[in-house]
């Protein structure tokens, strides 16, 4: 490969890692903004959080 495709590559694949934090972050603010104003207007951050998880899929599996 030679200088000039390496440097479209690698342009590729920053264009892809761009979108992807976009998208996480994107993702991360819906969920954010769904708990608070659709949810139960707590703490927004509280989404983020391991424990809230854990009592969400808790709902769905029974546990």
């Amino acid at each position: 490969m030679d200088k000039e495709n390496l440097t479209f590559v690698g342009k590729q694949l920053l264009y892809i890692l761009i979108v992807v934090i976009l998208a996480l972050i994107l993702f991360a603010a819906g969920m954010m903004i769904g708990y608070a104003v659709i949810g139960d207007g707590s703490n927004p951050w509280a989404i983020l959080h391991m424990d809230k998880w854990q009592e969400i899929i808790g709902k769905f599996t029974g546990e």
